[in-house]
C-alpha cells in the first residue's frame, strides 16, 4: 500500500487535491476530521485541553470552543506546541488505526496540514505539497471561510513557510490557477506516478534505471532528493539498534559530477546479521525498498581486506526516482570506500574532473548501463591509492 502525505498551508487547496485523489480511488484520511473526533466530549484530548487552557475554551454544553482555542494558539508558539502535545498522540493513534483498515491494494492518502511542522512527512512514501501565493490564500480565507483578514494572515504566518515545505516535497502542485488546472495536475500525478508506484509495491517490483542514456548532466535537485531519501530511511530504521547511520553516497552526492540519475544511499550496520533479521527487512519493505537477494558483495579493491566487501542491496519502487540502498557493516572496507570516494571527489576538483572525463570516455565506447558500470572498475582500482593518500594527508575520517 502506497502512503501519500498531502499538505499545504491554510487556504492552499490541499483538501481539493485530496478529494480529487479520492475520486481516483485513493482512501483519504483527513487529519482535521480526526482532530475534531479526539476533542469531542469523552475523547482523550478534551480533558488535557481543559487543564492547559482553562474552562474558557469549553462551551456550556461541554464541547470545545474551537474558534476560541484557535484565537489563543495561533500566533503563540508555546500555546500551539502545548496543543500539539495534547492532541498529537491520540490523532496519530487514530490515523494508524484507520490506515490498518485500508484495503491492501489501495493508495492511502493522509491529508495533514502540519505534516511538515511535526516531521511526519518522513513516514510517507511520497509527500505532495500544495502551494499558492499567500495573497491568494488570504483572499480565499476571507471570501470563502469568513475569516478576518488580520486573523487569516496570522494563521498563515504561524505555519511552515513555503520554502520549508518545498524542502521536504517529493511533488509540488501549484494551485495558483483554475480548479481545472489543479485537477488536471492531480490526474497526471496519479496516472504517471502514484498508481504505478502502488502497482510496483503490490507486485514487489523495484524501479530500474534505463539501460541506455542513464548518465546525465549534474542536476540541482540531487542533493535535496538525497536528503529526503536519507531522512525517510533513517525514520524507517530508527527502532533498529544495529543501525549506525544513513548517508547519501555515489556520484549524485558529489556536486558538479555527471552521473546516472540514481540516488545511492548507504546504511551502516553493526553487523550484516542485523540486516538479515526479519524486522530489518520488513522495515525497509514497509518503507518501499525491496531486497535483491543475489547482490551480496562489492568487488574488492586492491590491497584491502577481501572479507570487508559484503553487503545487502535494496531497490526502491518509485517509477519517477531510482533509489539504491547499500547496507554495509560500519568500519568495513566497502563502507569506508563509499564515504571516502564521496568526500574525496567533493574536496578534490581535479580528481572529480578526471573521473568525469573517464566517464565520458567509457560512455563513448558503450553507454549500456551494465557495460559502463563494469568498465569503471579499473579506474576505481587505480584511483583508490590516491584517495587513501588524501585521507592520510587531511586526517579524513568517515562521518
Amino acid at each position: 500500500m502506497l502512503r501519500v502525505g498531502v499538505t499545504g498551508g491554510i487556504g492552499s487547496g490541499k483538501s481539493t487535491v485530496s478529494r480529487r485523489l479520492a475520486e481516483r480511488g485513493a482512501f483519504v484520511i483527513d487529519a482535521d476530521l480526526v482532530a475534531r473526533e479526539v476533542v469531542e466530549p469523552g475523547g482523550r484530548a478534551l480533558d488535557g485541553i481543559r487543564e492547559r487552557f482553562g474552562e474558557k475554551v469549553i462551551r456550556a454544553d461541554g464541547t470545545l470552543d474551537r474558534a476560541g482555542l484557535a484565537a489563543i494558539v495561533f500566533g503563540d508558539l508555546d500555546a500551539l506546541a502545548a496543543l500539539d502535545a495534547i492532541t498529537g498522540p491520540p490523532i496519530a493513534e487514530q490515523v494508524a488505526q484507520l490506515r490498518r483498515t485500508v484495503a491492501a491494494g489501495a493508495v492511502s492518502v493522509y491529508d495533514m496540514p502540519l505534516l511538515v511542522e511535526r516531521g511526519l512527512w518522513v513516514h510517507e512514501h511520497v509527500t505532495v505539497v500544495v502551494l499558492a501565493d499567500p495573497e491568494v490564500r488570504v483572499r480565499r480565507l476571507v471570501d470563502h471561510r469568513g475569516l478576518d483578514e488580520r486573523d487569516a494572515r496570522r494563521r498563515i504566518a504561524a505555519q511552515a513557510s513555503d520554502d520549508q515545505r518545498r524542502t521536504v516535497a517529493d511533488v509540488v502542485l501549484d494551485n495558483g490557477a483554475t480548479p481545472e488546472v489543479l485537477a488536471s495536475a492531480v490526474d497526471d500525478l496519479w496516472t504517471t506516478r502514484l498508481a504505478p508506484w502502488n502497482d510496483n509495491l503490490l507486485a514487489a517490483r523495484r524501479s530500474r534505471r534505463p539501460e541506455r542514456n542513464a548518465v546525465v548532466d549534474p542536476r540541482p535537485d540531487w542533493e535535496g532528493r538525497g536528503e529526503r531519501v536519507v531522512a525517510k530511511l533513517a525514520a524507517a530504521l530508527a527502532s533498529h539498534p544495529g543501525v549506525s547511520e544513513v548517508s547519501h553516497i555515489g556520484s549524485t552526492s558529489v556536486p558538479g559530477l555527471i552521473a546516472k540519475d540514481v540516488i545511492d544511499t548507504q546504511v551502516g550496520v553493526r553487523s550484516l546479521d542485523d540486516a538479515d533479521t526479519m524486522a530489518f527487512r520488513d522495515a525497509l519493505r514497509d518503507a518501499g525498498y525491496l531486497l535483491t537477494p543475489d547482490n551480496t558483495a562489492d568487488r574488492p579493491k586492491p590491497g584491502t581486506d577481501l572479507d570487508g566487501w559484503g553487503k545487502r542491496f535494496y531497490g526502491g519502487c518509485d517509477p519517477a526516482e531510482v533509489v539504491h540502498v547499500h547496507v554495509r557493516e560500519r568500519g568495513s572496507a566497502g563502507w569506508r570506500f563509499a564515504l571516502l570516494f564521496r568526500d574525496w571527489l567533493r574536496s578534490a576538483p581535479a580528481e572529480r574532473e578526471a573521473y568525469a572525463t573517464e566517464k565520458r570516455r567509457l560512455l563513448a565506447i558503450d553507454d549500456t548501463t551494465a557495460a559502463y558500470a563494469e568498465a569503471k572498475e579499473p579506474w576505481f582500482d587505480e584511483a583508490y591509492p590516491r584517495a587513501d593518500a588524501w585521507a592520510d594527508a587531511t586526517g579524513w575520517a568517515p562521518r
